[in-house]
């Protein structure tokens, strides 16, 4: 397999990512009343939509062909996130936990990835940036937590 190919699926995968966590934090949108959490998880949807955009450009510069759209398993998650926040007293603390779930899986993706010794510059600063972005969403979030817990 070529090397823009590896570096193109190794992005690939992340991107699948970023959209099932945009769409993940537009249902959460939709699952909540606190106006300060709809605008929290219309932000990391928003931040996810450009993650996105910018994985994009990258594995087109490779010569490949970006995936267009989410996974099955994140599919799966938002259909959990909404069962357990119909059946919890709780539905915004159960919904915040989800989203925590969510980033930490792809905080986990971004560090596989970022392991790769040989990544491009660009790609490795692309990486930390979103790689940070994520980590301080998940800060947020579990201090978002408390506060409706």
């Amino acid at each position: 397999m070529k090397y823009s190919e590896q570096i193109s699926n190794k992005l690939n995968e992340l991107l699948v990512k970023n959209y099932d966590a945009e769409k993940g934090y537009l249902n959460a949108m939709g699952e909540v009343e606190n106006s300060k959490l709809k605008m929290f998880f219309k932000r990391r949807a928003s931040e996810r939509s450009e993650f996105a955009k910018e994985l994009r450009t990258e594995i087109l510069q490779y010569g490949e062909i970006p995936t267009d759209s989410g996974s099955f398993k994140g599919t799966m998650h938002r259909n959990w996130m909404t069962l357990k926040s119909t059946f919890t007293p709780n539905n915004e603390e159960a919904i915040i936990e989800e989203t925590i779930k969510g980033e930490k899986a792809s905080l986990e993706e971004y560090n596989n990835i970022l392991k790769e010794k040989n990544l491009p510059p660009t790609i490795d600063s692309l990486l930390n940036k979103h790689k940070n972005a994520i980590q301080a969403a998940i800060n947020i979030e579990k201090v978002q937590e408390e506060l409706v817990s």
